[in-house]
């Protein structure tokens, strides 16, 4: 709804960046809803890349981020989650909240991007 009632109102050369997830490419048992949500999300970003277009239609992927979203696991469980995480993720570490915001800077002024889902996930969906 967003994206049909501001589109004509973007300025030449703006953009819209969306929020997907490493659900809508590895799949794992009991993330049906959030795979389908974050899928919906990566076809919606092309569908609108082409609608809107020029104006420029991206997503960021985060992976594992250190926010307040993982303190209900508790501090010691979130210990053992994020040290999981490192050793099995390629970047050997968690994301932090200014890996996801140079994303999202760079997926606004990157003039000849459009239409990508890019993950800033430290390689998860590799492993």
């Amino acid at each position: 709804m967003l994206a049909k009632h501001l589109g004509p109102r973007i300025n030449e050369g703006g953009s819209f960046v969306l929020f997907s997830g490493v659900a809508a490419f590895k799949i794992a048992v009991g993330t049906l809803a959030v795979a389908i949500t974050n899928g919906a999300a990566d076809t919606l970003t092309r569908s609108l890349a082409l609608e809107l277009a020029p104006i420029r239609v991206n997503a960021i992927s985060p992976g594992v981020i250190d926010t307040g979203a993982w303190d209900a696991l508790g501090e010691k469980g979130k210990a053992e989650m994020f040290s999981d995480q490192s050793e099995r993720n390629p970047a050997r570490r968690i994301g932090a909240a200014e890996d996801i915001a140079d994303a999202v800077l760079f997926a606004m002024t990157s003039t000849f991007l459009t239409g990508i889902t890019l993950a800033v996930d430290g390689g998860e969906a590799l492993t």
